[in-house]
Parts: structure tokens; C-alpha cells; sequence
């Protein structure tokens, strides 16, 4: 890309946005070389690390980049043997940390997305933990080497440390007390590495040792007392000892770190780019930028674009789009009414994007690929080479079309302009019938009227224009694709107070073709707007119905999560109802065994009724539906004197011998008369069979049901039936044990009494009885 479209569009502006968000050496090295490309695949690659970088921002907070500084020269001293001081050694160890730290964020990393081109830049990092560890063990961040590099280290500083704390404890013993008159003041300080102390002149002699300095006016020497002249002797030899050690540690590190100097010096570059990625990221955020589509057929369709050195809040966006449909528009419209702005969008933009940069546009805009984008813009009149305005434009549109091909961008601000108006309108149109035979992108801005006329003319040109607004006098800087830009200068004229008499006369002067392309234009900018009103409507109705569809999918979600919840709540109900009626059959059942238990002989046939009425009324009645097959079926139950019914709460069949009202019946069940209510009587017809052998009946007493019950001879339905009953006989008469005689035969009616006694709740367990009492032919059972 040729460096004077990169000045002429700022973008070396674009790169100084980049700096404050970069923290490595190596980022900023990036940051300042970067250009725009002309390949697609390195443009992809570029934007997809943007695009990684803009998702770990917005999910993540950003990439863990620490301040580093380059280990470049460091690294060329370890490859011809040589060793690292301090310093150079502490930013070794920040860069190890940093890849390390790095390293962790991408092992610990779980996204709901992949990834694009940082995993394989990441592959790329060597850790080196032991060599970081050690690092990190030894030197400080500011280089000092720590005690815990070495134990003879730690050992020879203690002895420094004590040797000094001899030597001040000494020193205390001049700067208080008596001898502290001696002195000038009574401090501790050093010279020539060694501690003293200053002495007034005329006692130098007071202390012996030696004098080290005196002051600039003579009246004070700096003396070492003889007293610590060998402590400071020890000092200083401990202080030569520790001076070697650290030197034996930084040789000793170097050795180690020398093998990996290309892999060190990889990694410095692999965190260069990814301070750079990151730093491309922030950018992204901070002007809103979007990633942008490589349109396959090089067409450029900008949505919403925004110059992105333009305040934010300031900037009025636009639609660009070239390449489809026309490769060539003609702006046309009034000075300052946003035409260059318009030229240098759509151009930086370009720039951006080739450059791996996310763009200030909206999402989904797309992009094209060109080997080359030239721009005139801007005043470009050279004083040095004496040439006016219009030569140094021609100069400059010359080169251009020296160089341009049909993969180029090419803009143009006020083509011609600078010399005689029909000159320059021949001139520009001209220009543009040769990059059209060539077949590059044109934009290109303009004042005349005859290159109105060419963009409908010729094709693949379409006209453009700046929007002015008439009743403000003021530009909207709105690209208005398809429509020239015409003349405003009459109606501003009568808006500002022109008499109409002078305006009429001027539009009279004008020649006809002049006239109707005005009429036209302002046709168009009417149709333009009707066409604009129609567009806000339907998207307003389109919003709407999307917001309904929305609010009826999320109405239909929580209608089915209520059902799903009621559901739930009624199932929940239902088995708390069947827990309290198991409940409370067990106490109405307890409560009868436990009368038998006490010895009570006097259990009155109807209590026995009323029990099993309590346990009946557990079950809740259900209300029938009112239908016609239900009213039939209900006229069939209807009740009457003689009519056999089933006495629902006790469970035995009677008759009914007499009617009290329709919901009152006097019924007998065996020898016993009771008045029961409609609702627990149910009508059954009289069965013509032949009197069972053995027929279960509870009496008034529980001493008149049998301990044993015979089932042999009965059928297998016939034989359960019986069962049934006897064993919920016998639990109200509250025994603890029975005895079901079933015979031997085929085993079916023993296998059906022992498959009922196992579903049976109230049964404790089951046996077959002793040999001396029937063997297997019968069955004990107990209850619980």
C-alpha cells in the first residue's frame, strides 16, 4: 500500500489509538508497522485474531498482559557466552511469568464458542517452568539478587548483618555519652565503604583509627575509630564475599537460561502479538467497531459507516456501497456540506480492514480487498515547487493513473476544480472515462453540473449527493446514494431575504436544461423521502409484529411452565390426600384391634358398619358430568322397596325394605335393619346362582367370625373374592392371625392367596401351616 494514501486518510492516526492499550515492547514495535495488506488470507487471519481478541474482551475482561520490556539484546548476549546482570536477568523472569500466566488463562479457559487464530499462536509458547521457578527463586523484580539464591548467599549475609550491628552498637557508644561532645554531630555515616564518624578537628586524635575525609571548611573529619577499624575490616571482606557470590549466581543462571534463547525469544514475539491482538480489541470497543465480511466479488457495502477519528457523538453515519451494481459515483452537493468526510470514511475504513482492524460500521458490512487504494484530497499546493492548486493536483492525479489497475481504489475530492469550470468539467469527465476503461473503484466529488448528467449517462456510474436541508440552511451530512445534489443557492436567497423580483430574474437567466435538471433533482429528493416514510413505517410494523411474536412465544413458554407447575402441585396434592386417608384408615383399624385386645366382647354389629363407613368416606365423590348418557344411566339406579343394593361404606349386599324420602332407605343386611342415606347404596341386580358353600358374614360380634377361612371346591375368582372379604372381616374383628385353608389340587388357588396376601398392606407375613394342621394345603397369616 503506498505511504501517501496512509498520510492523506491519517491512518497512522488509527495506530496511535492503539497505544494506550499496549503494554509490551514488542506490541508497540507491531502497533507502529502495521499497514494494510493486499492478500485476503492474510486479511482474514488478521481479523480473525481481532475477532478473538474482541470475544475474550467482552467475556473475559480481556488477555492477561503484563508490562514487558524487549529481552532482545539480552538474548544476543547469552548467544556469544556471555553473562547477565541483574536487571537483564529480572526481565527474563517477567517474560517467563507472563507466558506462564497466559499459559493458565488459556488451560483454564471454558467458552461457549471456538476460537479462531490465538489457540495456534498459543501452541507456540514455551513454559519453562523450571527456569522460571528458579528465576523467580533468586532475582527480585528489580534485580537484587535475593538471599534464597543460594545458601552460602543467605549464610554471608547474616554475617554482614551482625558484623554491621557490632559496628553500630560500637558507633552508639561515641554518639552517646560522653564522647559524643566530640563530635560535630552525633550520627553514624560511611566513607570509602566503611563507618565513621565526624569528629570536630581538634580532636581527630581523640578515637585513633583512621581519617577517612575531613570537610569542605576544615572543622570536621571523618574518623574510623580504632575500636572498629577490625569489625569494618570483617565487613568489608564479608561485603567482597557476597560481591562474588552474586557474581558466581548471575553466571550461573545465564548457563541455564542460554540453552533457550530461541525459545525465549519466540515467546517474546508470540506476547507481542497477542499485546497487539488485545490492544486491537480495546480499540474495537472503544469506537464500537464491528467485524467486517471479505466480500468474495470485491464489493464494498458499508452499513452505517463513521469516520472513526470523528467524536462519536458527533458523527453521522452513512451507507457506502460500490462495486455490485456501479464502480464508479459521482457526489455532488454544496461546500461543507460533508463530501470529503464521506471520501476519507469510506477510505480509512478500507484501510482498517485490510489492516486486520474492526471497522466503525454497523454489522454485516462488508468489505473488499484492493491492491491498492489512491486518494487526491485536500489542498494539495506545493510551495517549494511553485506549482498552484490545479497543477498540484493534475501532478498528483497523474501518477495515480500511471500505476492504477482494475483492483484499485480510487477517490477523488473535486475533480477539475481549480481552473476554467467547462475545462475542468471536460477534464474530469474524461479522467473518469479512463479509470472506467481500466475498470477500478471511483468516488470521486464534485461541483459541476455536467457530471450530473454523466452519472446517468454512463453506465456503471451512479450519481450521489450530500443532503442539505433547506429550512435550516444547514447540511445533514447524509450520503444520498442515486441522487444528484442540485443547486440551492435560489432558495436560500429568498429564505435569507433576497427580494423575489431578483430571484425570479436569476432563475430566468438560467438556460432550460439547467432548469429541468433541477426540476428532476428535486423530483427525485421527494420520491427519495416518500420512499424513506414508507421504509420507517413498514420497519416500525416489522418491529411490532416481531415484539408480538416475542411476547406471545414467551406467554406460550410460561403457560406450558404453569401447567408443567400445577400439574406437579396437583400430583403433590393427590398423594398427600391417599397419605392422610392410608393414615387415617389405620387408625380406625388399630383402633377396632385394640378394642379387641382390651377383652371388649360387646362390639356392636353397627360399629362394626360405622368403621367401615369412616373408611369408605376416604374416598372422595366426584360430581358426575350433566349428559344425557349419565341421566339415563342415573333413572336405572333409581331406588325402590325390594331393589338389592350394595351397602357402599360396609361392603355386604342387602335389601331394601322401606323408603323414608329419596335419600333416606331402611335396608336389611343379614339380620340387621339400618337407615342409610341414597348416596351409599348402590342397586345391583339379583344374582340367579346357586348359595355358596361358604359365605363370610360379619355378625354383631367379632366372636361370629371364623379364625379360618376354607376356599377349597370354589373357583379361582371365587375363591379371591371370599378372600378379600374374610381378610377385611377379620382385621375389624381384630385378630392377629388366621388361618386360609386352600387344599393342595393344582396349587392355583394357593399360589392366587399367597400373590393377594403379598400385595396385602395389612398382612405382617404368611406361612404354610404345621404338617399336623393341613401342611401346604393351608396358609397362616398374620397381621401387622
Amino acid at each position: 500500500m503506498n505511504t501517501k494514501v496512509l498520510t492523506t486518510l491519517e491512518f497512522n492516526k488509527i495506530k496511535q489509538k492503539l497505544q494506550p492499550y499496549l503494554r509490551t515492547d514488542m506490541g508497540q514495535e507491531l502497533a507502529q508497522a502495521l499497514v494494510p495488506v493486499a492478500k485476503r488470507d492474510q486479511v482474514q487471519q488478521r481479523l480473525d485474531e481481532t475477532k478473538d481478541g474482541a470475544d475474550l474482551l467482552r467475556v473475559k475482561g480481556g488477555l492477561p498482559i503484563a508490562q514487558l520490556q524487549s529481552v532482545a539484546p539480552s538474548l544476543k548476549r547469552l548467544d556469544i557466552g556471555g553473562n547477565l546482570n541483574g536487571p537483564e536477568l529480572a526481565a527474563i523472569s517477567r517474560n517467563l511469568q507472563a507466558t506462564s500466566s497466559v499459559l493458565r488463562f488459556f488451560r483454564d479457559l471454558d467458552l461457549p464458542f471456538q476460537l479462531r487464530a490465538l489457540p495456534h499462536l498459543i501452541e507456540q509458547l514455551v513454559g519453562l517452568p523450571e527456569q522460571t521457578q528458579m528465576l523467580r527463586r533468586s532475582i527480585d523484580s528489580d534485580g537484587t539478587v535475593l538471599d534464597e539464591a543460594s545458601t552460602k548467599l543467605a549464610a554471608i549475609r547474616k554475617t554482614i548483618h551482625s558484623t554491621e550491628t557490632q559496628i553500630r552498637s560500637k558507633m552508639d557508644e561515641y554518639t552517646h555519652g560522653s564522647n559524643a561532645k566530640y563530635l560535630t554531630e552525633p550520627i553514624v555515616t560511611i566513607r570509602d565503604e566503611r563507618y565513621v564518624v565526624p569528629v570536630r578537628s581538634e580532636y581527630k586524635h581523640q578515637f585513633g583509627g583512621i581519617i577517612h575525609d575531613q570537610s569542605a571548611s576544615g572543622q570536621t573529619f571523618y574518623v574510623e575509630p580504632q575500636s572498629v577499624l577490625n569489625l569494618n575490616n570483617k565487613l568489608r571482606q564479608d561485603q567482597l564475599a557476597e560481591k562474588q557470590e552474586i557474581e558466581r549466581i548471575f553466571a550461573e543462571l545465564s548457563v541455564m537460561l542460554a540453552p533457550y534463547t530461541n525459545e525465549l525469544r519466540h515467546n517474546q514475539t508470540v506476547m507481542g502479538q497477542l499485546d497487539f491482538i488485545n490492544a486491537k480489541a480495546h480499540y474495537a470497543a472503544e469506537i464500537k467497531a464491528t467485524e467486517p465480511i471479505i466480500n468474495a466479488n470485491n464489493e464494498v457495502a458499508l452499513r452505517q459507516a463513521r469516520h472513526p477519528l470523528i467524536d462519536q457523538k458527533k458523527v453521522v453515519s452513512n451507507d457506502i456501497a460500490i462495486g455490485k451494481d456501479y464502480q464508479a459515483i459521482v457526489v455532488t452537493g454544496p461546500n461543507t456540506g460533508g463530501k470529503t468526510i464521506t471520501l476519507k470514511t469510506l477510505g480509512l475504513i478500507q484501510l482498517m480492514a485490510q489492516a486486520g482492524l474492526f471497522i466503525p460500521a454497523a454489522e454485516e458490512s462488508q468489505i473488499g480487498i484492493f491492491r491498492e487504494v489512491f486518494a487526491d484530497i485536500g489542498d494539495e499546493q506545493s510551495i517549494e515547487q511553485n506549482l498552484s492548486t490545479f497543477s498540484a493536483h493534475m501532478d498528483n492525479i497523474i501518477q495515480i493513473l500511471d500505476q492504477v489497475n482494475d483492483q484499485d481504489l480510487v477517490l477523488f475530492d473535486e475533480l477539475g476544480a481549480g481552473t476554467d469550470p467547462q475545462e475542468g468539467a471536460s477534464l474530469a469527465i474524461a479522467i473518469l472515462d479512463y479509470l472506467g476503461g481500466v475498470g477500478a473503484y471511483v468516488v470521486a466529488s464534485t461541483h459541476y453540473p455536467e457530471l450530473k448528467l454523466y452519472g446517468y449517462e454512463r453506465p456503471g456510474t451512479i450519481n450521489a449527493s450530500m443532503e442539505f436541508d433547506v429550512e435550516s440552511l444547514q447540511p445533514t451530512y447524509r450520503l444520498l446514494i442515486g441522487v444528484p445534489g442540485r443547486s440551492n443557492a435560489f432558495d436560500i436567497s429568498k429564505r435569507l431575504g433576497m427580494p423575489e423580483a431578483i430571484v425570479a430574474a436569476a432563475q430566468a437567466l438560467m438556460n432550460d436544461a439547467s432548469q429541468d435538471l433541477n426540476n428532476m433533482i428535486s423530483d427525485l429528493e421527494q420520491q427519495r423521502k416518500q420512499t424513506e416514510a414508507a421504509g420507517v413505517e413498514l420497519q416500525q410494523q416489522l418491529a411490532d409484529a416481531t415484539e408480538l411474536h416475542q411476547e406471545l412465544s414467551h406467554a406460550w413458554a410460561d403457560f406450558n411452565a404453569q401447567r408443567d407447575q400445577l400439574m406437579s402441585k396437583a400430583k403433590d396434592k393427590a398423594d398427600e390426600l391417599v397419605n392422610d386417608a392410608q393414615k387415617q384408615a389405620d387408625e380406625v383399624i388399630d383402633e377396632l384391634r385394640q378394642m379387641r385386645l382390651t377383652g371388649r366382647t360387646d362390639v356392636k354389629e353397627n360399629q362394626l358398619i360405622d368403621a367401615k363407613g369412616k373408611l369408605n368416606k376416604l374416598h372422595p365423590e366426584r360430581q358426575l358430568a350433566h349428559n344425557r348418557v349419565l341421566q339415563r344411566a342415573k333413572k336405572k339406579q333409581e331406588l325402590s322397596v325390594g331393589d338389592d343394593v350394595k351397602v357402599l361404606s360396609y361392603g355386604q349386599t342387602g335389601v331394601i325394605t322401606q323408603k323414608f324420602n329419596d335419600k333416606q332407605f331402611e335396608v336389611q343386611v343379614g339380620i340387621i335393619k339400618m337407615k342409610l342415606p341414597a348416596r351409599d347404596l348402590e342397586k345391583i341386580k339379583p344374582e340367579k346362582t346357586v348359595p355358596q358353600r361358604h359365605i363370610v358374614t360379619v355378625r354383631g360380634s367379632s366372636s361370629h367370625v371364623a379364625t379360618q377361612l376354607d376356599l377349597r371346591g370354589q373357583r379361582y375368582e371365587e375363591a379371591l373374592a371370599n378372600l378379600d372379604q374374610y381378610i377385611d372381616s377379620a382385621l375389624l374383628a381384630g385378630y392377629e392371625t388366621v388361618t386360609i385353608v386352600h387344599g393342595k389340587g393344582t396349587g392355583a388357588i394357593r399360589q392366587g392367596v399367597q400373590d393377594y396376601l403379598k400385595r396385602n398392606r395389612r398382612v405382617k407375613k404368611y406361612e404354610y401351616a404345621p404338617a399336623s394342621a393341613g401342611g401346604n394345603g393351608a396358609t397362616l397369616v398374620y397381621f401387622k
